[in-house]
């Protein structure tokens, strides 16, 4: 019995010390991007990390329009699946944020200069995922250099301008990147079992 608790104390105090010390490099992170930042260049941030919301929601919207001008079924479908990518991204973001509960950098560290105005809590990056999930169901659909590239830039800019602006952590940021991009990519291998599902029943 006394082996057996002293193994899950080793556990628990290990898993402690290892919290705190990512905790550390967090908060480190975001120290030395956001404290002595060029404040010069919160305008241009503020513009960029405004610009995740719109531009996710604008993009299926425009490409659906495209497709209805051109009645091109395929268009369709990726304006579709890039609208998709966008709703289950929402859902999985928001489930976590009142999961987890995360304060933001700023209310508990007051170092912290919090540069743009913040809803909801802290873990994930809602704008970052929505950017990457925006950034990764747009290249999944156009796999080309001149829309990968472009997009990913975008979206790890947006990421960076939470940081920027003291609203998020590195891991917030991290974890919504994988998020965004984990959403386009659940949301595309679903649409393309659905669509072999679809054209097998065509062929019967």
């Amino acid at each position: 019995m006394n082996t057996f608790f002293t193994k899950v104390s080793l556990i628990v105090l290990l898993f402690c010390t290892t919290f705190v010390n990512a905790q550390n490099i967090d908060i480190n992170i975001l120290r030395d991007i956001n404290v002595d930042r060029n404040k010069n260049l919160d305008p241009t941030f503020k513009l960029v990390t405004n610009s995740a919301v719109p531009i996710s929601v604008a993009t299926p919207i425009i490409i659906y329009s495209v497709a209805l001008i051109k009645k091109d079924s395929t268009i369709k479908k990726q304006a579709i699946f890039i609208g998709e990518t966008f709703l289950v991204n929402a859902f999985i973001t928001t489930a976590l944020k009142h999961t987890i509960k995360r304060s933001r950098p700023f209310e508990t560290y007051p170092d912290i200069d919090q540069a743009a105005s913040s809803l909801g809590k802290s873990f994930p990056s809602g704008h970052t995922s929505l950017a990457f999930a925006t950034a990764t169901s747009l290249s999944l659909a156009y796999p080309k250099w001149y829309v990968i590239a472009p997009s990913f830039a975008w979206a790890a800019t947006v990421g960076y301008s939470r940081m920027h602006l003291g609203v998020h952590y590195s891991s917030d940021v991290f974890a919504g990147a994988i998020i965004g991009s984990g959403s386009a990519y659940l949301s595309y291998k679903v649409n393309k079992w659905m669509n072999k599902k679809n054209s097998k029943k065509d062929k019967k």
